[in-house]
């Protein structure tokens, strides 16, 4: 099992020395002495946890909680506050902009431990949760609903960012025609591996392979040219024609695909809905077009 992360921050080095002694046995820990450095640390690496003291110069641990809740990034990672600050409005303070735990100092290292094992523990549950909900139940690829997520945030940090994404959807040729001449049953080993065979082909963790609907898959793909995109597709094409799964009802009888990509750099009075709807328009041009192709124009 992967170590999960926490990050400790604090000005004093005493006290980190503290921690770290209790904590490194157990967890994959990180070092940030000053607010700044904090966000910076959990803003460029998933933190499962982070011990944050409350005063601290030029940004004290409330401002900087704030901050992390206030990205979209590490809004949910749980943030236990540490300080000599010991009253019951000061501790207030800090759950109410969003703490999940609230130490004092001097420590008492017991329940330190066993505080920072519960909410980690929490954190580990929470997210298996999220990763299920987010799972189609039949391929075990990204659903619909996480593809939708992933879109909203990766379309808001291409257009921060004026960087090109690209979106391919996927279609199984005759795929009604397959169910009915072969039965439900292996139309969703079909599906699934068709699903596995197109997740293979997409290895970067920056871009999604999903489930779009029915025998419908989708593709994104962050920071690429549309020529890398083509590329991509006409791999992911290539993929499942070599799968070989026969289709008596198919012009190559075997399982084919037919794809449309679509390319753009997101700008202010465009939506994630546009470049969808182009990559849904290509799919009809390649299926109109003798399926088993692939369709693309740069939005």
């Amino acid at each position: 099992m992967t170590e999960q992360k926490v990050l400790i921050v604090d000005d004093e080095r005493s006290n980190i020395r503290i921690l770290v002694a209790l904590l490194r046995d157990d967890y994959d820990l990180y070092i940030a002495m000053n607010g700044a450095q904090a966000l910076e640390i959990a803003l460029s690496d998933d933190m499962d946890l982070i011990l944050l003291d409350v005063v601290m110069p030029d940004m004290d641990g409330y401002e900087v909680c704030q901050q992390l809740k206030a990205d979209e990034r590490t809004q949910d990672v749980p943030v236990i506050f540490a300080t000599s600050k010991d009253s019951q409005q000061s501790e207030e303070k800090g759950l109410q902009i969003g703490a999940v735990d609230y130490i004092s100092k001097p420590y008492r290292l017991p329940i330190i431990k066993a505080r920072v094992k519960i909410h980690l523990e929490m954190k580990r549950r929470g997210d298996l949760l999220q990763q299920m909900a987010c799972l189609d139940g039949l391929t075990g690829i990204a659903n619909r609903r996480r593809f939708d997520d992933f879109m909203d945030a990766e379309w808001r940090r291409a257009m921060r960012q004026g960087s090109m994404m690209a979106v391919i959807l996927m279609d199984v040729d005759h795929f009604k025609l397959f169910n009915d001449h072969y039965g439900h049953t292996m139309g969703d080993d079909c599906l699934t591996a068709v699903a596995k065979a197109l997740s293979e082909c997409v290895q970067r963790s920056s871009d999604l392979v999903a489930r779009y609907g029915g025998e419908e898959f989708v593709c994104v793909l962050t920071e690429c040219t549309h020529e890398a995109a083509v590329k991509v597709a006409e791999k992911l094409r290539q993929q499942v024609d070599a799968l070989s799964i026969p289709h008596a009802y198919s012009a190559a009888k075997h399982v084919t695909i037919s794809l449309g990509v679509a390319s753009m750099i997101p700008t202010l009075g465009t939506s994630v809905r546009i470049l969808v709807e182009a990559a849904d328009q290509l799919l009809y041009q390649a299926k109109e077009g003798g399926r088993n192709q692939v369709a693309s124009i740069a939005a």
